[in-house]
């Protein structure tokens, strides 16, 4: 376990699957980040696929592959190129076991870096091979709510910026596990740019959002002055997740760079909706920050 620390927050990351396990106010002295065995995840990173492929599986030049469920790189260990007390440098390059699932050579860079207004993600993947490559990438931190135990998980709201977005979430199936069906429709829990949580709304899962000019999302409520933002101008979609069934009490706020597979549709890899494509020797960054308060 690492950790990195300033004046105003300490963050603890897992090697194991880069995993921001714990992210702490320490004027308040209580954690951002949910733990505990409900959903016994924290943080996971997401690559190089997001959520379920059809039959968990895809091909790349005619060839089936296996895909685990948001890929791999969260039953990685990742090594540490540098912890300088406020930062940290963690990389993952392809192995024996990722190349079971993903035929490609490349290096995944993530950098935790702690400032006074918060935790910054930065996400670098360079393709190493020959060869173009394709990927997806996501962060799927699960934030306490309420904060600090203050209010409650009805009391909370997103407001997304700018005001007087239109936004659209795309359609869920389950089957029993969830997929898109393709269509992208209104976001039925949205007032305009802002949702006003509720358990029920994730009846079907996750609600993944269209992200159509939105720049922030933020979490906050009126029981508390504490609040959480993400800048998610890297990000051309973010999704919104709790247990379903389980009026549990944390949020998944959750930048994706790609999508899910539509049900039925098993698809080439270089061909799927939504994909990062990185021709040989390319590198693409993705970043965003946890604004705290």
């Amino acid at each position: 376990m690492q950790t990195i620390e300033n004046a105003k927050f300490k963050a603890e990351i897992n090697e194991h699957g880069a995993e921001l396990t714990h992210l702490i106010n320490k004027d308040g002295n209580f954690d951002y980040m949910w733990n505990n065995d409900l959903w016994p995840k924290h943080a996971p990173v997401l690559f190089p696929a997001i959520g379920r492929s059809e039959k968990d599986s895809y091909f790349y030049n005619g060839k089936e592959y296996e895909m685990p469920q948001h890929g791999f790189a969260g039953d990685q260990d990742f090594t540490v190129t540098a912890n300088d007390g406020d930062k940290l440098a963690l990389t993952l390059t392809d192995n024996d076991a990722t190349r079971k699932f993903y035929p490609f050579a490349f290096k995944l860079a993530i950098t935790f870096s702690l400032t006074d207004a918060g935790l910054n993600f930065n996400f670098e993947v360079e393709n190493t091979d020959d060869k173009t490559l394709a990927f997806s990438l996501g962060s799927h931190p699960a934030l306490n709510v309420p904060i600090n135990g203050e209010g409650s998980f009805d009391d909370y709201q997103l407001d997304f910026e700018p005001a007087g977005l239109d936004l659209k979430q795309f359609e869920i199936v389950k089957t029993p596990n969830p997929y898109r069906d393709g269509k992208v429709v209104p976001l039925t829990a949205a007032d305009g740019s802002q949702i006003k949580l509720n358990h029920d709304m994730f009846e079907k899962g996750l609600v993944i959002i269209e992200n159509d000019g939105i720049d922030k999302v933020t979490l906050s409520s009126s029981a508390t002055s504490h609040s959480v933002s993400l800048n998610l101008e890297d990000f051309r979609y973010v999704c919104i997740w709790t247990k379903e069934g389980a009026n549990a009490p944390f949020l998944c706020i959750e930048p994706f760079s790609g999508l899910p597979d539509v049900s039925g549709h098993e698809v080439e890899l270089l061909d799927k909706e939504a994909n990062n494509k990185l021709a040989a020797g390319e590198t693409k960054t993705l970043n965003y920050t946890l604004t705290l308060k």
